[in-house]
């Protein structure tokens, strides 16, 4: 059985979505904090900065080869 790798179209989206996904929904939580309780929101930015930070630099790396 030959394991064909034409279309890794999925493959793509599934790194972008480790990429994005995580730093895109602390932000969101944090917006939502933010009124509320505004040291919490702040940890949240950061959390979510490093977090795009950090997968932009492994998940760049294993895109380009």
């Amino acid at each position: 059985m030959v394991l064909e790798l034409e279309n890794l179209d999925s493959l793509i989206a599934l790194i972008v979505a480790i990429m994005f996904g995580p730093s895109i929904i602390l932000t969101i939580v944090g917006l939502a904090q933010f009124r509320k309780n505004k040291k919490t929101a702040k940890i949240l930015f950061i959390i979510a900065t490093v977090y795009l930070i950090v997968s932009l630099g492994i998940c760049g790396a294993l895109i380009m080869g």
